[in-house]
């Protein structure tokens, strides 16, 4: 717009002999009110804007309604299909290089299905690479054609290891490298619906991706080991020790038994034919310390969570607590602080113990029972995933059964002015610093090697992303 300047004139003066000095003007405020009374109100519309927040899990939407992300607070978002919903999968370390942050980004990982009833035979393991993983435009960054930034169609490669039952939890376990050379042995524990505990050397399947012209063979495709201690008992809790390269595998089923089983200096698998007994229902996860080679942790449906130690000839718990009054579903055990135990209950509520205050029980109800350092009910549905920060043992990932994905910060604290200035949004604690809806989401974890990228897996397919805030 162009002004001309003969008749612009001068500029009228609103609010000439309102105030006779500028004292009058500060101590008024900017507005013309003052400061307490201008605050008070900033305060009540900033309440009135937070009620009508629409939380994900905690509201429902109208009929027509749809839900959008806030593509302004993610740094990384991309969303991929299965042939089938998979209620497991697991990130695979890389050659591709620790603490990457250029984009666009490749991650390898492994998920079983879940077919249908009538479809079982279309059930598989997927070994995946997922790549041209690219970053959020950002409306604000200058457009650069030589950038490796640049937007691409994220590209999806399965490469497809068939089964006959649903897999209720998968897991991977790398060997270290034999020489330079050659690439590290990476396995696959699969809990399968049938009972059975398969083993799969998917190392040719991931070298597929990246050698054109290679072909996977029928016997590459068959289980290197087939553990059949829990008979037809079907199982969800699975694990490999961090700490044994070679490969060493917790498993537990629906009577409440544990099983170890390791790999054999020939390369062979033995099972330890007493299980581990204690619980009084299902064993729903199973975690080995990070620190301590024979040491591991177990949670079950009883409400209990107990601490075992592999050397035990009782096969019988070290420590017991019951931490819930309904079935305690996921555990994580710290790397970063191996005292510090995570779990995640039916009811919603995910907890942080400390283990330096749980004691052994030499009497039933003859110790007091330790309280958590910190617990939240933020959810209203079954915690179905927590998983530690791998770098920071401040932040934890939770997923639940209210189709959210929610990130915590447990560094976090506000005093009583800091949190009146938050707007007063009720049951939302401090806390929590991101709500990611997907849904049907069952389970996620953080990339190792892409500091803040998170997979998750659901009904809907798959999701990669990465926010702003980690």
């Amino acid at each position: 717009m162009e002004i001309d300047h003969d008749e612009a004139g001068e500029f009228e003066d609103e609010y000439e002999d309102e105030y006779e000095s500028e004292d009058d003007i500060f101590e008024a405020g900017v507005d013309g009110r003052p400061d307490e009374e201008r605050e008070a109100e900033e305060r009540e519309h900033a309440m009135e804007v937070d009620q009508g927040t629409f939380i994900p899990g905690r509201h429902k939407l109208s009929a027509g309604e749809t839900l959008a992300p806030d593509l302004s607070t993610y740094e990384m978002l991309h969303t991929l299909e299965a042939p089938w919903p998979c209620l497991s999968c697991d990130i695979i370390p890389d050659h591709l290089g620790s603490d990457r942050k250029t984009y666009p980004a490749t991650v390898y990982a492994v998920a079983g299905t879940q077919a249908a009833r009538n479809r079982e035979k279309e059930n598989q393991i997927m070994v995946m690479k997922l790549s041209s993983l690219s970053r959020m435009e950002k409306e604000d960054e200058e457009e650069d054609e030589d950038s490796d930034d640049e937007a691409s169609d994220p590209i999806l490669e399965t490469k497809s290891i068939p089964l006959t039952s649903c897999t209720n939890r998968i897991r991977a376990h790398q060997s270290p490298q034999s020489t330079s050379a050659k690439p590290p042995t990476t396995l696959t524990a699969s809990m399968m619906e049938s009972g059975q505990v398969l083993v799969h050397d998917i190392t040719p399947h991931l070298t597929a991706f990246d050698t054109p012209g290679t072909t996977i063979t029928p016997s590459q495709n068959k289980p290197v080991s087939t553990i059949r201690a829990h008979k037809a008992n079907e199982g969800y809790a699975l694990d490999w020790s961090p700490l044994i390269p070679e490969g060493k595998l917790l498993t537990g089923d629906v009577t409440g038994k544990i099983f170890v089983t390791t790999r054999t200096q020939g390369g062979g698998w033995v099972t330890d034919t007493t299980p581990f007994t204690g619980h009084q229902g299902t064993v729903e996860e199973l975690q080995w310390s990070p620190t301590e080679k024979t040491v591991f942790a177990s949670a079950s449906n009883d409400g209990t969570v107990k601490i075992w130690d592999a050397r035990s000839k009782s096969r019988k718990p070290a420590v017991s607590v019951q931490v819930s009054k309904t079935d305690i579903n996921v555990l994580s055990w710290s790397h970063q602080t191996a005292h510090l135990l995570a779990s995640g209950a039916d009811d919603g509520e995910w907890a942080v113990w400390d283990l330096r205050q749980w004691k052994p029980q030499t009497a039933v109800g003859s110790e007091k029972k330790p309280s958590p350092v910190a617990s939240y009910t933020f959810h209203k549905e079954q915690i179905t995933s927590v998983e530690w920060h791998p770098t920071d043992d401040s932040i934890v990932l939770v997923c639940a059964g209210d189709n959210t994905l929610t990130l915590w910060d447990l560094a976090v604290e506000l005093d009583d002015e800091e949190s009146r200035d938050t707007g007063g949004v009720q049951d939302v604690p401090p806390q929590l610093l991101f709500v990611h809806y997907m849904e049907q989401v069952k389970e996620a974890h953080w990339h190792p090697q892409i500091p803040g990228a998170i997979m998750a897996t659901g009904g809907s397919g798959f999701g990669v992303f990465k926010t702003i805030s980690v």
